[in-house]
């Protein structure tokens, strides 16, 4: 059986589409299967082939199994705007039920290593009644949080950890990634969040200019054994 986690962020812009496909990268780079959806996009590109979002083609190009876009982006927006308004002015329901059959279509390819990323940070509505919170209770999968690492950070992780312990999901740990080069005490923050958090840092990311995902990828290696280890039940 594969190994799925649903990942999300203390806020929008802190990288978590950095991490992914960083994580998929390692895991396929040790010859795992690897296979991503990003269910929910706003921001997107006009395309002849439709609307497309870069964070999802990047997951895409991570991804040794291949599949349709619309598998792995279902619900593509074109305005930058949050994903429920986003969907309103398109006049699309959203709803985490279709949302939910979305994702399981895809975790059910039985990849070594599947990612469901969210959309913005743990409680960014999804419709009137609903947030990507619920969407990842309704998955009942693992996840892992990615802490954007800059002023305020520390708040941001705490609150966001504590909203998943109080959803009944288990936080697997959390990515430490430096988004500000010239951040004063960044070693102390990143000692001060490994104090607060109950659950473990699986990685650090250094800030980098590029974000290269292969030089990403690299910051992972060591971790693909005990994360592909950590759902599986066999």
């Amino acid at each position: 059986m594969g190994n799925a986690f649903f990942i999300t962020g203390t806020d929008t812009d802190v990288g978590k589409t950095t991490v992914a496909a960083g994580l998929l990268c390692a895991a396929r780079r040790q010859g795992f299967s690897t296979l991503a959806i990003k269910p929910v996009a706003s921001g997107c590109d006009l395309t002849p082939q439709g609307l497309r979002n870069s964070d999802a083609l990047a997951l895409a190009q991570q991804s040794s199994i291949k599949l349709p876009y619309a598998q792995i982006n279902p619900f593509a927006f074109a305005p930058a705007i949050a994903p429920h308004l986003a969907a309103q002015q398109a006049g699309v329901k959203l709803d985490v039920t279709t949302l939910q059959q979305a994702c399981l279509q895809v975790v059910n390819q039985q990849a070594d290593l599947t990612i469901i990323e969210g959309a913005g940070g743990w409680r960014v509505p999804i419709c009137a009644s609903q947030t990507m919170a619920d969407l990842a209770k309704a998955l009942q999968l693992p996840v892992i949080l990615v802490v954007g690492v800059r002023l305020g950070c520390i708040n941001h992780a705490l609150l966001t950890a504590e909203a998943i312990a109080q959803d009944g999901l288990k936080l697997t740990g959390w990515i430490a990634n430096c988004l500000d080069p010239t951040m004063p005490a960044l070693a102390d923050n990143l000692i001060s969040l490994e104090q607060h958090l109950k659950s473990p840092c699986l990685a650090q990311v250094p800030w980098v200019a590029d974000d290269n995902i292969e030089h990403i990828a690299e910051h992972f290696s060591a971790l693909m054994p005990q994360l592909l280890a950590v759902s599986d039940p066999d």
